[in-house]
């Protein structure tokens, strides 16, 4: 920020899971999540929000989360992981900008802007962040006039899913006017960038000091209960199943399609109580199983087996520590079965099998094991990867990513406005080029679309589906 200057937190560094991410990206496949917020401004002091207001809004809470004002520096030849640093030539409004839809600013046209945006990398030498103020959106079905659209772009080096909802809570309050914002508890200012050799002697101290640490994990790990046998049959297990082949499956471009439906938490609620134990997030599988039955099946491509869905778990403690802190289970989507009731049963069976093998295997064990692998090691396994992914798109064991984070079931404001909707975006990559973001918020379950525009072309065809998926399934609970 202008004129400030100084923190004396020292450097944090980047986890191997963090920078997995960093070491992931390529220009066709950047490696930031975001949010599209749509706000309703009637609750703004004088009915109409000004881009300034916003601005000063933000700048006013910067210190809410340390990801608005850090950037990254590499360690040379990439022997240890980057570092985060206070950003010394700051300056929200490069982060932060302000554009208009074209006439008549409809849904379409707002999911198109999104999607361009979403496809362009974050710079890696600034802080890893951006926000987009849309404004124009006044052919948006059910939004009052002067509604505007907040796009936001987080580099998933530095937050998963989880802890990006405590930054956009950073940024949120349960008033349109809270009476004071927390003060900073220290003056901020910018960093100077480390030299190589400081990096590099980091790097050595740290590379000393690994065994000792790594001996510790082992007898942390040791001192676990031992697992439980996993309960469940074969035939709901997608680790032993053949994953088939998809479209989704292919090698990615650089453009991206945007679509979204929202529907209502009681409904679900309601739905789940068809199949004992079935949860929130199995009903949210299936409508995405459904959905995926028949945009497949209308173009004549849909397998005779289920399609697998890798579905993200927090392993997060707590601290609430930006960063990433996950896991991951794959789930069949019953998308060999018309039935609706049918496919929630065998969403819930195969769930239920694949949480219980990553209790057996120790997911938060393995995310504290990871540290320990080189950087070195893991830049040159992230470079193998994306060169097999590209290669053999086909190999990976999921058809799609199905992400759910669950957000504030009360209204939230931001700069004075209400926050109406929250639909998420996720990273697509060669092998997986289908991402369902899911966010709850205020009584609904906004299910998002990201996906490559070359694999799916016709978002809004998906978007149908989905609709009709959440319909036959909710008709055959007896909720529609």
């Amino acid at each position: 920020m202008r004129g400030q200057v100084a923190a004396d937190a020292p450097m944090q560094q980047l986890s191997a899971q963090d920078a997995s991410f960093l070491f992931f990206e390529g220009p066709r496949t950047p490696m930031h999540i975001g949010a599209v917020m749509i706000y309703d401004p009637s609750t703004v002091r004088g009915g109409r929000q000004r881009f300034t207001d916003i601005l000063a809004f933000i700048e006013e809470r910067l210190h809410l989360a340390r990801t608005f004002r850090q950037k990254l520096v590499r360690v040379p030849l990439d022997l240890d992981y980057p570092w985060w640093i206070e950003d010394r030539d700051f300056d929200l409004e490069y982060h932060v900008r302000h554009i208009r839809l074209p006439e008549p600013g409809d849904w379409r046209q707002l999911c198109i802007q999104v999607a361009r945006l979403h496809a362009r990398p974050l710079d890696v030498s600034k802080p890893l962040w951006e926000f987009t103020v849309i404004e124009g959106l006044d052919a948006v079905p059910g939004l009052p006039p002067g509604s505007y659209a907040v796009v936001s772009k987080v580099h998933h080096a530095a937050v998963d899913g989880v802890s990006g909802v405590d930054l956009v809570q950073a940024l949120h309050g349960l008033e349109p006017y809270p009476d004071q914002v927390p003060a900073p508890a220290r003056a901020w200012y910018g960093e100077t960038p480390p030299t190589p050799g400081e990096l590099l002697f980091r790097a050595q101290v740290k590379a000393l000091s690994e065994p000792l640490r790594f001996a510790e994990a082992l007898l942390r790990a040791g001192a676990r209960p031992a697992p439980r046998k996993v309960e469940g049959n074969d035939d709901t297990a997608p680790v032993t199943q053949t994953v088939p082949r998809t479209r989704f499956g292919r090698s990615v471009s650089p453009h991206r399609v945007m679509e979204a439906r929202r529907f209502p938490i009681p409904a679900i609620r309601s739905v789940r109580r068809k199949v004992a134990g079935a949860t929130l997030n199995d009903v949210i599988l299936t409508i995405c199983g459904g959905a995926l039955r028949r945009y497949l099946a209308a173009k004549n491509e849909l397998p005779d087996s289920s399609l697998v869905a890798m579905v993200p778990i927090s392993v997060r403690g707590g601290a609430h520590d930006l960063g990433n802190r996950v896991a991951a289970m794959n789930v069949a989507m019953g998308s060999e079965l018309d039935n609706p009731l049918e496919r929630l049963a065998r969403v819930h069976a195969s769930a239920r099998r694949s949480k219980a093998l990553v209790d057996a295997v120790g997911a938060r064990q393995l995310t504290e094991f990871a540290r320990f692998v080189p950087a070195a090691m893991s830049a040159a396994a992230a470079r193998l990867y994306t060169d097999f992914a590209r290669d053999n798109p086909a190999a990976l064991p999921f058809n799609c990513v199905v992400t759910n984070v669950p957000g504030p079931q009360v209204p939230l404001y931001s700069a004075g406005a209400r926050l109406v909707s929250h639909y998420g975006l996720g990273p697509v990559y060669d092998g997986m080029g289908l991402m369902l973001p899911v966010f709850s918020y205020c009584g609904e379950v906004n299910i998002a679309v990201s996906a490559c525009r070359e694999i799916m072309p016709d978002p809004e065809f998906f978007a149908e589906c989905l609709d009709a998926s959440w319909f036959d399934l909710s008709r055959a609970a007896g909720v529609a």
